[in-house]
């Protein structure tokens, strides 16, 4: 089981306030008020993520709707791991992870998001960054 880190449900209440404002000022959308008992638990608990399987079916769909809004894949197409190395100077991911990914949960996916942005060593982070902007 994948986790769902606190800053992608962060990043999808944001994304839902953007798209759905509030109309008074005061209460929230539907999608932003489920994100958000998630975010509040997760806080109080002074925990980091929560499993993808824990969370009511509401957040969880807003959840995948914001994931639906983010580039599936890392890939930058210059892929290494078929020359041979352990991990792709292009993407970040390694052998395995570029093998699984078509079969990989969005909380998976959005775990090795997470890994390979935080190292930002591909190429897909400096060399060939404007690629992804594209």
């Amino acid at each position: 089981m994948a986790g769902i880190h606190i800053s992608d449900i962060e990043a999808a209440i944001n994304h839902w306030r953007e798209r759905t404002p509030s109309p008074d000022g005061v209460s929230l959308a539907p999608p932003v008020h489920a994100l958000a008992e998630v975010y509040a638990r997760l806080v109080f608990l002074r925990h980091h993520e929560v499993d993808e399987h824990d969370i009511p079916d509401a957040a969880r769909s807003a959840w995948l709707a914001w994931v639906d809004t983010q580039p599936d894949t890392p890939c930058i197409a210059i892929c290494s791991t078929s020359q041979g190395d352990a991990h792709c100077k292009g993407c970040g991911r390694s052998f395995e992870e570029v093998q699984l990914w078509t079969g990989m949960s969005p909380a998976q996916k959005r775990v090795v998001w997470r890994r390979i942005t935080q190292e930002g060593t591909a190429w897909r982070f400096n060399r060939y960054a404007e690629r992804v902007s594209r």
